[in-house]
C-alpha cells in the first residue's frame, strides 16, 4: 500500500513541474504589447514655470518711538494694538528735573540783564565824565592823564556791556534747549498707525544719555512687505516687476498677487558672524556648506488686515504661463538626448511601444508642456524599457 502512494506522489509532482515549465515558456513567448503597463494621456492643462521661496511680512513702514529725555515715565497712554493719529499723546515722562533745569536758565538770565543794566548805567557815568574832561581839556584846565584815565573807564565799560549782552544770548540758547528738553517729557505720535510693540511701563526709570531708548513700535500695517529668502540657484531667475504671488497658513487658500519692488544684493548676515568689517557671509558657514539666500521684497496691500507682522508667507514667483497647452507628467519623459530633446515612449494603434523625439516647454515640476513630438490623446509608457525606432 505505501509504494503504491509514493509512486502516485511523484506521478502528481511531475505533471505540476511539466505545467510550471509549460506556462513559463508560454509567457517568454508572449508579445510585449500583452503585458500590462502603466499609460498616461497626453492632455492639455494651464502650466505655470515659478520659482518658490519662503518670506516673512513686515510692515512696509514702521516708526520706533523712543525717549530723548531721562526720567520715569508717568504715566502710558496706548496700549499694543491700539490705533494712534499723527500729534497724539502717548506717554508722559516725569517733568521735575528738567523743569528745574528750565527755571535756573531763567533765573540765570535774569541775573544777568540785571547785571547788564547795572554796566549800562556805568556806561552812561563813564560817558558824562569822558565829556567833562574833553571839554577841560580844551580849555586847559585838566590834564592829559585824566582825560585818558576817562576814556579807558568808557571803553570798559562798553566791553563789559558787551560780555553781558552774549552772556544773556548764550543763556537763550541754553534755555532754547532747556524747554525743548521739557518738551521731551510730553512724547507724541510722529504718524498715524497702529501700536505694535510696548517695551516700557509706567513707573519705568529711562536713561536717555548714553542711547536712546526704545518704548514703542507704530506701523502702517498697509502695506505690509514680504521679505522672500531665495536661494542662490534661483536668484538668477527673480528680476525686479516681475509678477508673484504667495499664501499664510492663517489665508488656507487665498491668494495676495503682487510684483518684486527689490532684491537686496547682499545676503543677510548669519547670526554666528560677530565682524563688523568686510568678508563674505559665506565663510561664515561650517565649512563652506550654508546655503547662501538672498532677500527679495514684494509689496502688497493690506485693507481688511488680514496680513499681520511676522507671519510666515509662501511665495511663487511667475516666471512663465502657459495656458490650455499640450502637457504630459514628468515622469512619462526620460531625460534629454543631444540635440536637447526628450524622449518618451509611445504605445502605438498596434499596441507597441515605439520611442519618440519630444521638444519641451514650460514645466511646474510636475507636468512639461509638449511643444513638439506628441498629440492630444496619444499613450505614453511610463516605467517600460526603452523600445527601438521613432
Amino acid at each position: 500500500m505505501s509504494r503504491k502512494t509514493n509512486t502516485r506522489r511523484r506521478i502528481l509532482l511531475g505533471g505540476l513541474g511539466l505545467l510550471g515549465l509549460g506556462g513559463l515558456l508560454a509567457w517568454q513567448t508572449l508579445p510585449f504589447g500583452a503585458l500590462p503597463v502603466s499609460t498616461v494621456t497626453v492632455t492639455r492643462a494651464d502650466i505655470e514655470s515659478s520659482v518658490t521661496a519662503l518670506g516673512t511680512l513686515q510692515p512696509r513702514r514702521y516708526v520706533d518711538v523712543g525717549a530723548q529725555a531721562s526720567g520715569q515715565i508717568r504715566k502710558l497712554h496706548v496700549e499694543a494694538g491700539d490705533e494712534v493719529r499723527q500729534g497724539q499723546l502717548l506717554v508722559e515722562i516725569d517733568p521735575s528735573t528738567q523743569q528745574a533745569k528750565l527755571d535756573a536758565a531763567r533765573f540765570s538770565i535774569d541775573n544777568l540783564k540785571a547785571q547788564l543794566a547795572e554796566q549800562r548805567a556805568q556806561f552812561q557815568l563813564a560817558n558824562q565824565q569822558y565829556r567833562r574832561q574833553r571839554e577841560l581839556a580844551a580849555a586847559g584846565a585838566t590834564r592829559d592823564e585824566d582825560l585818558q584815565t576817562a576814556n579807558a573807564q568808557l571803553k570798559v565799560t562798553q566791553a563789559r556791556i558787551d560780555m553781558f549782552q552774549a552772556q544773556i544770548h548764550q543763556a537763550q540758547a541754553s534755555l532754547r534747549s532747556d524747554e525743548a528738553e521739557l518738551g521731551y517729557t510730553r512724547i507724541y505720535a510722529p504718524m498715524d498707525g497702529t501700536v505694535v510693540a510696548v517695551d516700557a511701563r509706567e513707573g519705568q526709570t529711562l536713561n536717555a544719555q548714553q542711547q536712546t531708548p526704545l518704548i514703542l513700535r507704530i506701523a502702517r500695517l498697509s502695506p505690509m512687505t514680504v521679505w522672500a529668502q531665495v536661494s542662490e540657484a534661483d536668484i538668477s531667475k527673480v528680476k525686479p516687476g516681475m509678477t508673484a504671488y504667495f499664501t499664510t497658513l492663517a489665508g488656507g487658500k487665498r491668494r495676495w498677487t503682487s510684483t518684486v519692488r527689490q532684491i537686496l544684493p547682499i545676503p543677510p548676515k548669519p547670526l554666528e558672524q560677530t565682524s563688523q568689517g568686510g568678508g563674505s557671509p559665506i565663510s561664515a558657514g561650517a565649512g563652506g556648506s550654508q546655503v547662501v539666500q538672498y532677500t527679495v521684497l514684494l509689496d502688497v496691500d493690506n485693507p481688511d488686515g488680514a496680513l499681520m507682522a511676522d507671519m510666515t508667507s509662501q511665495v511663487f514667483f511667475v516666471a512663465g504661463q502657459a495656458s490650455h497647452v499640450l502637457s504630459v507628467p514628468l515622469a512619462a519623459l526620460d531625460d534629454s538626448d543631444r540635440d536637447g530633446l526628450r524622449l518618451a515612449q509611445v504605445l502605438n494603434r498596434e499596441g507597441k511601444v515605439e520611442q519618440r523625439r519630444v521638444r519641451t516647454g514650460l514645466s511646474d515640476r510636475l507636468r512639461v508642456q509638449v511643444i513638439d513630438g506628441l498629440h492630444e490623446g496619444e499613450q505614453l509608457v511610463i516605467g517600460a524599457p526603452r523600445a527601438s525606432g521613432g
